[in-house]
């Protein structure tokens, strides 16, 4: 049987024996957690909460902002110690809830105890809404609203991303091997918002027990299907996946509902699953703590608002000084320069490396090889693209369709000039987005 795939792509070292073989842990916080209030895309949450105020464990926190927005919820029980600025993962200082653990872990009461065979579509959302669900693969777009189409009944395709393509990450890999009921179940849950969907598993073919285990528990469902991917990066990027497993090609301009589809990724589905049956709001998550300078590469199952410094001492700390340290994966991951940042939502990986290649690198000229064009997957020119965003030719930029660009640094990993390519180019992406929004 052909495997599903897409046009370019890369075949990078993906590291992932680091930790793939690694049960999923749990790990406690520190006395301190924090929890930015934007912690997806759309309008950041309003605090709920004041200082000196008493949460419990999985009390909500902040609201949602407005429709395009999510709630949070806290992960633990304890004293609010103060509202305020903090650093997060991309750098940036975001208004947050900091709250002092208690360490008892008092639980508040489960956002609803209504049986999912007994509640009605809307219900289904508002369940996912209130557990305060955003995609937590990517840029944290809120369930609710992914999966509310302004035209339901042309879905037809309900994808969830198993590929787990981004190098060193195995979070994906435990949960579908520790937890495939939840994420089955999720997956029914969700193609059962929609009358004329069926649901797909789309796993790389590099995790053949993952496929096998899938196939045999969805065997006797009709709506239910096991796509097996080719292995190669950026197979789990939304467009690449979509054109994949349906043929069908979106653009920067359109959503996957346009092309009749929802692609949410594994712990999303999970949490989908865990909100609507259990009652249960988004407060854990999988995060691989990996790399060559990690002492016991691990998956652990962490509380949001956890310090990504108390990760890397539940992994035994470092076996060598990290010259780079990257929350999420090497390709679209952000470089850190502290530890004194929160997990979140969109919280994926943590990867400590003993040397950063990429300081290494001197650029030199361009030599027009085409390598850049041969693997992009969006079928682009990325060297011109990268010329003229450096000399801020918006014009010419936008004419070579610059923006339907996925930033996915196939183009800077294969440049034999070792050219900054998506750097450029996602920089002047920012910059038109900017505009746009003004």
């Amino acid at each position: 049987m052909p495997l599903f795939t897409f046009k370019g792509g890369i075949h990078p070292y993906d590291g992932k024996d680091l930790s793939k073989d690694k049960p999923i842990k749990n790990v406690e916080p520190g006395k301190e957690l924090v929890f930015p209030l934007s912690q997806h895309i759309g309008a950041p949450a309003k605090a709920l909460v004041e200082k000196g105020e008493h949460v419990l464990c999985g009390q909500c926190i902040a609201e949602a902002g407005g429709f395009v927005s999510a709630p949070v919820y806290s992960s633990v029980s304890g004293t609010v110690k103060c509202i305020e600025k903090r650093r997060t993962v991309t750098g940036d200082m975001a208004d947050c809830i900091v709250i002092e653990n208690d360490d008892s872990y008092e639980e508040a009461l489960p956002l609803n105890d209504k049986p999912y065979e007994e509640m009605s579509r809307d219900e289904v959302i508002a369940a996912i809404q209130k557990a305060g669900i955003a995609g937590m693969g990517g840029a944290g777009f809120p369930t609710h609203v992914k999966l509310s189409p302004k035209d339901p009944d042309k879905i037809d395709t309900v994808i969830v991303n198993c590929a787990e393509c981004e190098p060193y990450l195995t979070s994906d890999y435990r949960k579908m091997l520790e937890e495939p009921e939840k994420l089955i179940g999720g997956l029914q849950i969700e193609a059962g918002l929609f009358k004329n969907a069926r649901g797909v598993l789309a796993v790389e073919d590099n995790k053949p027990d993952c496929i096998k285990l899938l196939r045999s528990m969805t065997k006797d469902m009709p709506n239910i299907s096991v796509a097996a991917l080719k292995t190669k990066y950026p197979q789990g990027s939304e467009r690449q996946l979509i054109y994949a497993v349906t043929n069908r090609q979106i653009n920067s301009s359109m959503l996957p509902a346009d092309a009749g589809c929802i692609v949410n990724n594994v712990d999303t589905v999970i949490a989908v699953n865990e909100a609507v049956r259990e009652g249960l709001p988004l407060i854990y998550r999988i995060v691989t703590v990996t790399g060559d300078a990690i002492k016991e590469p691990c998956n652990f199952r962490v509380r949001t608002g956890t310090k990504y410094k108390d990760l890397i001492e539940a992994a035994g700390g470092y076996k060598c000084k990290p010259e780079k340290i990257i929350s999420g994966g090497p390709m679209m991951g952000f470089a850190l320069f502290d530890l004194d940042v929160p997990v979140t939502k969109t919280s994926s990986a943590l990867l400590c490396m003993s040397t950063d290649e990429v300081r290494k690198w001197e650029p030199s000229a361009c030599i027009n090889c085409g390598r850049c064009v041969d693997v992009c997957p969006s079928r682009l020119v990325p060297s011109l693209l990268a010329d003229h965003a450096a000399h801020f030719n918006e014009e010419e930029f936008l004419a070579l369709y610059g923006m339907e660009c996925v930033e996915c640094g196939s183009c800077s990993y294969v440049c034999p000039a070792k050219r900054q390519l998506v750097q450029m180019i996602k920089t002047m992406r920012r910059t038109q987005l900017a505009k746009r929004r003004k």
